[in-house]
């Protein structure tokens, strides 16, 4: 397992519930996942040392969590070495790599989204906005599930472009204005082979940072499955994930990995918002505790060549909550180094993923990042489990700790 936050936290902790009782080992992980597999020290960017690594402990399968690596062609040069490997290339990578390629992609092969126009300039994206707000702005790159802005206003719009067109906060990528979508957001990733996508459980998370959607965005600060009213998700996944599939392998870049597709449930269709190539984060955390297929076996299949013909993933009738504690400052900037309590008196009926943790030489948890922990409880239904979950929650202290308070809440009891 290449990662070390709560995604690859939870994804270890569903490959170690696999039949074929796995040796796991994840470079570099954490203090959590510490407990369910062998530490590597290797940084996710190092891919010299990755594939060294793979090599060394003749691995059957690595599985790569963050983008990162994935754009930077670790699973290319894994297979170079002729190790197998879960995650795409680095040309299929670019659907996250660039927003500009995704929408590219879109057009070409008949997948619905939000219109868009390119900016160079602070005036040139105000003049694109038009006066017409609330705008959506993104930038056309990695940044950590932080490049996107929702403007309310002329002030805010300004002030975004200038961050990425002036200050240059994430790189030099380009940045575009996107139509302002409204309706239910769902996040839906599938497990594709190459030439078919399996849809997951659908998800929801929650990307601004206070309670009722207020504030800047995060990485995601909550999320749960099932959804309510989100509709036949295989449906769905033809339309948002086996078209694009199909336009990847007819470009000859297939894409074997998770494909997730971010989604808005406007009043004319699904639009997709945004890709990635890999397992959402929080979304991971609540969809794999409901996995009751073999998660190891369906990533080995997904990594050969047609290898998911047939294959059908089962998910338990119960919901799952995840709550995500963030740190003092995030997302703007985060605490490092505060004491964590409570860990030990979660209860195992509860799942707690590290994200965002170090250890200390005296041996204590500390906070190492802006999302710390996920919390993630499973009940009947999604207010039992959101219920659950918060109990859970509400037992872990450090200094500055932020959730917010109304993960899944609008969802509890509607069908």
């Amino acid at each position: 397992m290449v990662g070390g936050g709560g995604r690859e936290h939870a994804i270890v902790r569903s490959l170690g519930r696999s039949p074929q009782t796995p040796e796991i080992l994840c470079a570099p992980g954490n203090p959590g996942i510490e407990r369910d597999a062998t530490l590597l020290p290797i940084p996710v960017t190092d891919v010299p040392a990755l594939v060294a690594a793979a090599r060394e402990h003749a691995v059957g399968l690595v599985v790569v969590g963050p983008e990162a690596p994935l754009v930077a062609g670790l699973v290319d040069a894994l297979a170079d070495a002729g190790i197998p490997a879960f995650g795409p290339t680095a040309a299929a990578a670019r659907v996250e790599g660039s927003k500009v390629h995704a929408k590219e992609l879109m057009a070409a092969a008949g997948v619905p989204t939000g219109a868009f126009a390119m900016a160079a300039t602070v005036e040139e994206g105000l003049d694109a906005i038009g006066g017409s707000y609330p705008a959506v702005l993104k930038y056309d790159g990695l940044a950590a599930g932080k490049g996107v802005v929702i403007a309310e206003d002329e002030d805010a719009a300004r002030r975004a472009l200038e961050d990425f067109l002036v200050h240059r906060s994430f790189g030099d990528g380009q940045v575009f204005v996107e139509e302002h979508l409204t309706g239910e957001e769902l996040s839906l990733l599938a497990l594709c082979d190459g030439e078919r996508a399996i849809p997951m459980a659908p998800a929801q998370d929650f990307k601004r940072i206070g309670d009722g959607d207020v504030g800047p965005n995060t990485g995601g600060m909550g999320s749960y499955s099932p959804v309510p009213g989100a509709g036949d998700a295989h449906e769905l996944s033809a339309v948002v994930h086996q078209r694009l599939v199909d336009e990847l392998r007819r470009r000859g870049t297939p894409f074997h990995g998770v494909l997730y597709a971010g989604l808005m449930l406007t009043p004319d269709g699904p639009r997709v918002i945004e890709y990635n190539a890999r397992f959402g984060d929080p979304e991971t955390q609540a969809v794999l505790p409901r996995l009751r297929s073999d998660l190891l076996e369906l990533l080995r299949l997904a990594a050969s060549p047609g290898g998911l013909e047939g294959a059908t993933l089962d998910f338990t009738d119960d919901a799952a909550v995840t709550v995500v504690l963030a740190s003092g400052g995030y997302p703007a900037s985060s605490s490092s180094g505060d004491v964590i309590s409570g860990l030990d008196d979660v209860g195992d009926d509860v799942e707690l993923t590290h994200a965002g943790t170090a250890r200390r030489e005296d041996g204590a948890i500390v906070t190492a990042g802006g999302r710390v922990l996920n919390v993630t409880a499973l009940g009947p239904d999604i207010g039992a489990a959101r219920d659950a979950a918060y109990a859970a929650a509400d037992l872990i202290t450090f200094e500055g700790r932020q959730l917010r308070r109304d993960i899944a809440l609008r969802a509890v009891g509607r069908t």
